[in-house]
């Protein structure tokens, strides 16, 4: 695959460093565009690409072209605005790598297809370090011809890669993966604002959470963090809201009720709301340790 020439939309945390991943390893990254000018420049002259004004230039002069924008308001605007990737799109493959609601990456691959396109959700569940070192955690959807003729390439950008089924299907799985995700961290935050409230010592009580049914994924990535107000972003309070939300839309089509879910949502949003949806998503135990809300 490394005869094919790579673009990229979106160049934030996530986009940036899976394009820098992808130049280490061999591949031609050609085409970049973001709607902030300076950051598509600045990477194009780190790994040789050239920083495009419109969408349409990325996808005459790119084959492959990931996407990673923020919601699903910004995927209809790059393939359907009116400047758009779909422009002269025949032959090209789209890899979508944000998290959105399954309907919109449904609505991608049908409108891909009528114009001889191909288009393959990647939905990611992990941070900056293994994007940027292509140790990405992906889930698929899409045709599974497309992903397997795609494979090469995905692999190199993560180390656990797994097909799950049509096109949407990614998405749902995602969204259950940051619901529960987010639920645990929440728990956590309260966990250790009560015992802050009743001065147990942290380090000691995150050790026997860690040796106790009370042990989590999170607990290894965002204990400290919460203890010492290190809210430097990985995955951000807006976008756990935003994913959150997503999986509640899905509890409600089949009428799950959610609790835990709508109280973590509701618990992101407030935060959001108070100006501090750029913090990372461990900034929710600014509303339960004493005297920081």
């Amino acid at each position: 695959m490394k005869n094919k020439t790579i673009g990229f939309v979106g160049l934030g945390r996530m986009g940036a460093n899976m394009a820098r991943c992808l130049n280490e390893k061999g591949y031609t990254v050609t085409a970049l565009f973001d709607i902030n000018r300076s950051v598509a420049t600045d990477l194009a002259a780190e790994v040789g690409a050239t920083a495009y004004k419109s969408l349409v230039e990325v996808t005459a002069n790119a084959d492959i072209i990931l996407t990673v924008v923020t919601n699903d308001d910004a995927m209809d605007a790059i393939f359907f605005g009116d400047d758009n990737l779909f422009t002269g799109a025949a032959g090209r493959t789209f890899i979508n790598c944000a998290t959105l609601t399954p309907a919109v990456h449904t609505k991608l691959e049908e409108a891909a297809t009528k114009i001889g396109a191909t288009c393959l959700e990647a939905c990611m569940a992990s941070s900056i370090p293994q994007a940027r070192s292509g140790e990405l955690f992906l889930m698929i959807g899409g045709h599974e011809t497309d992903f397997n003729a795609n494979k090469p390439l995905l692999d190199d950008l993560s180390k656990a890669l797994h097909y799950v089924g049509a096109a949407g299907k990614a998405s749902e799985v995602k969204a259950l993966v940051n619901m529960v995700m987010n639920i645990n961290t929440a728990a956590l935050a309260e966990g250790l604002g009560i015992g802050d409230a009743l001065g147990i010592d942290l380090k000691m009580l995150c050790d026997i959470f860690s040796q106790t049914g009370a042990n989590s994924r999170v607990l290894e990535t965002d204990a400290e963090d919460m203890i010492l107000r290190d809210h430097d972003c990985y995955f951000s309070v807006s976008h756990a809201a935003k994913d959150s939300g997503i999986a509640l839309g899905l509890a409600a089509a089949q009428g799950i009720q959610t609790p835990l879910a709508q109280a973590t949502f509701d618990q992101y949003t407030k935060l959001t709301e108070m100006g501090k949806g750029e913090l990372d998503k461990s900034g929710i135990a600014e509303l339960t340790f004493k005297g920081r809300s």
